[in-house]
C-alpha cells in the first residue's frame, strides 16, 4: 500500500506523465500483482506449500521495493524539472527512464502476489474446525487479519505519504524495503510455531482430469444413484445434485474400462464434488469484479482531485498530502472491522442463528450496496468541486464522505469475498481460491484501466482530461454508479441460488479423532497408513 497509495502523484509530478496514462500505470500494476496472486496459490497447493511460498514471496517483494527505492533516488531516472518560462514545456519520463520503475514495480507484483494468495490461507490452517474452542475463535479471524491489514494501510496513507511527499521518495519507498525485511524475518522467527499442510499436487490438474473425464462420458447416461460412481464409499464430499453433467467424470463404465485400462483410475467422486465447488464460485466471483474497479478510483482520480483542492487544516500552515487523504478510507476499515467483533457479529447472531452472525455472501451483499452509494457521493462532490472557482476554493475533506463509503464497502466486501472463496472452496485448493478471489482485484483494475481508455475514445477524452476542471470526472463517477447497480442485480439472482458447501457426516469428534486427522492431514498419508504417527501424537499429548 506504500507503493499504491501515492504513486499516481509520483507518475504525474517528477515524471510528467499524462493523468489518464498515470491512472492506468497504476491501475495494471495492482490488477498485475492480484492476477500473480492466482500463479502463487497455485504453486503453493502443488509444489511448495503455504508457509515455503510466503518466505519465497517475501524475499522477492523486499527486492522489488529496494529496487523502487533506487529507481527514485537516481537523478537520472528522471526528467528534468518542467520549464515554461522559456518555451522549455515539460518533457515526460522517456522509455529507459520508466525501464527500472517498471522492473521494480513488477518485482513487487511478484512477491505480494504470492503473499496475498497464501498468508490468509496459512492463518486459517491454524484453527482446527473440529475443536470448538477453535472453532469459535476462528469465526473472528478474518475480521481480525484485515484490522491488522488496514493498519499498515493507515501508516502507509499517512506517515510514508508524508515522507515520499515532503523527504523523498527513496526514503518513503526505502522505509518500506526495511519494514518488509523486518516483516519477513519475524514471519521465520514463527517458524517452529506454525501448523503447515503439505501440497496435495496440482489442483489444476485435478480440474482438468475431471473435466476431459465428463466430456469423454458426455453420452453416457448419468446413474440415478449416486453410490455406482466411482470412489462413492470413501468419498470425503458429500455428494450434490447440481451440476450434475460433471458425475459423468465418476462413471465406472465395464466396456470402457476394458478397452482403455487407464479409465480405471479415473477421477473420483470426491474429486468431482471438489470441482464442483470451485465451479459454483464463478458466478459470484464475476459479480466482485466491479466491487474493486469502484475501489480502484481512491488510488487514482480521488488524489488527483484532493491534489487540485484546499488541504489546509484549520489556519495553520500544514498542508495534508493528497495521497494521505486515503486516511478515512483506512479509518471506516478499522471502525467497521472492530464494530463487527463486539457489536455486529453477535447482534446478527441472535438474528440468523449462524456461528458467524452474518453469512459471507450477506457481507459481499452490504459492501456492493456501499460502493455504489460512494460513487454517487463521489459524482455530486466532483460537481461541486467542478462548479467552485478553479476548484482551490472548496475544502479536500468533502472527499471524506465517498472514502469512508468505501472503506465502509471494504470492511464488509472484502472480508465477505475472502472468507467466501475459503470456505466454499475444497481443503486442497484453499490457496488456489485465495488467487481465485484476488483475481477479482486483478480484473477490478484491468477494467478500470479499460473503461478509461474506452470513456476516453468514445468521448474524445472530454470526460477524462489532464486538467480536471476541464473534463467530467463526475460523469464517469455516475457511469460506474449506474455499473454497480446493474452488478448487485446480478450478485442477487446468482447469491439466492447459491447452496453453501456442506460437510460430511463425521463420527463424534473426541480428542483421539481430532489428533489422528491432525497426523493424516500434516503426513499427507492415507488415513490407515497415519495411526501410528496419530497413536505417537497422542501420547505426547497425554
Amino acid at each position: 500500500m506504500g507503493v499504491s497509495t501515492n504513486m499516481v502523484t509520483y507518475l504525474v509530478g517528477p515524471l510528467h506523465l499524462s493523468n489518464a496514462r498515470s491512472a492506468n500505470i497504476v491501475t495494471n500494476f495492482m490488477g498485475t500483482l492480484n492476477l500473480l496472486a492466482f500463479l502463487g496459490g497455485f504453486v503453493a497447493d502443488a509444489k511448495l506449500g503455504r508457509y515455503r511460498t510466503i518466505a519465497a514471496s517475501a524475499t522477492v517483494a523486499t527486492t522489488g521495493l529496494a529496487l523502487l527505492a533506487a529507481s527514485t533516488a537516481v537523478p537520472g531516472m528522471r526528467p528534468p524539472p518542467c520549464a515554461p518560462a522559456d518555451g522549455g514545456g515539460c518533457a515526460a519520463a522517456s522509455g529507459r527512464q520508466m525501464a527500472l520503475l517498471f522492473l521494480a514495480l513488477y518485482t513487487i507484483a511478484v512477491g505480494a502476489g504470492g503473499l496475498k494468495a497464501n498468508v490468509s490461507g496459512l492463518g486459517t490452517d491454524q484453527f482446527d474446525g473440529r475443536d470448538p474452542r477453535e472453532g469459535r475463535a476462528e469465526v473472528f479471524f478474518f475480521s481480525r487479519f484485515y484490522f491488522l491489514v488496514s493498519l499498515g494501510s493507515l501508516f502507509a496513507a499517512t506517515v510514508l505519504v508524508y515522507v515520499q511527499d515532503n523527504v523523498g521518495r527513496a526514503w518513503g519507498y526505502g522505509i518500506s524495503a526495511v519494514v518488509m525485511a523486518a516483516a519477513t524475518a519475524v514471519f521465520v522467527a514463527g517458524t517452529r510455531r506454525y501448523r503447515c499442510r503439505r501440497p496435495r499436487g496440482s489442483p489444476l490438474t485435478v480440474i482438468g482430469r475431471v473435466l476431459w473425464a465428463a466430456w469423454r462420458n458426455r453420452k453416457l447416461p448419468c446413474p440415478a444413484d449416486a453410490s455406482e460412481l466411482r470412489g462413492f464409499s470413501r468419498a470425503k464430499v458429500p455428494h450434490t445434485d447440481r451440476l450434475r453433467f460433471l458425475d459423468k467424470a465418476a462413471i465406472v463404465d465395464a466396456d470402457l474400462t476394458s478397452a482403455h485400462p487407464a479409465v480405471a483410475a479415473g477421477p473420483t467422486l470426491t474429486e468431482v464434488e471438489e470441482v464442483k465447488m470451485v465451479v459454483k464460485l464463478l458466478p459470484i466471483w464475476s459479480t466482485c469484479i466491479l466491487f474493486w474497479t469502484v475501489y480502484s478510483q481512491m488510488n487514482t482520480f480521488t488524489v488527483e482531485q484532493a491534489s487540485r483542492m484546499n488541504r489546509r487544516v484549520g489556519g495553520g500552515g500544514f498542508v495534508v498530502p493528497a495521497g494521505s487523504m486515503a486516511v478515512f478510507l483506512y479509518l471506516a476499515i478499522l471502525l467497521f472491522t472492530s464494530l463487527n467483533e463486539r457489536l455486529l457479529v453477535p447482534l446478527a447472531r441472535r438474528v440468523t442463528g449462524r456461528r458467524e452472525g452474518l453469512a459471507s455472501l450477506q457481507r459481499v451483499g452490504a459492501g456492493l450496496v456501499l460502493s455504489t452509494i460512494a460513487m454517487v457521493a463521489a459524482a455530486l462532490v466532483e460537481k461541486k468541486r467542478r462548479d467552485a472557482s478553479g476548484g482551490a476554493a472548496i475544502s479536500a475533506f468533502w472527499l471524506v464522505p465517498q472514502l469512508f463509503l468505501v472503506g465502509a464497502s471494504e470492511a464488509f466486501g472484502y472480508v465477505g469475498q475472502l472468507e467466501f472463496f475459503i470456505r466454499e472452496a475444497p481443503e486442497r485448493m484453499k490457496s488456489m481460491s485465495t488467487g481465485l478471489f484476488l483475481t477479482t482485484l486483478s480484473m477490478g483494475f484491468y477494467l478500470s484501466s479499460a473503461l478509461v481508455a474506452a470513456v476516453g475514445a468514445a468521448t474524445g477524452g472530454a470526460w477524462v482530461r489532464d486538467n480536471l476542471d476541464d473534463g467530467r470526472l463526475d460523469l464517469f463517477y455516475w457511469m460506474l454508479a449506474g455499473l454497480g447497480v446493474f452488478n448487485f442485480v446480478g450478485f442477487l439472482c446468482f447469491a439466492s441460488r447459491h447452496e453453501y458447501k456442506r460437510e460430511a457426516p463425521a463420527a463424534p469428534v473426541t480428542a483421539t479423532a481430532i489428533t489422528r486427522a491432525r497426523a493424516v492431514e500434516l503426513t499427507n498419508q492415507p488415513e490407515e497408513d497415519a495411526v501410528m504417527v496419530a497413536m505417537a501424537v497422542n501420547m505426547i499429548d497425554v
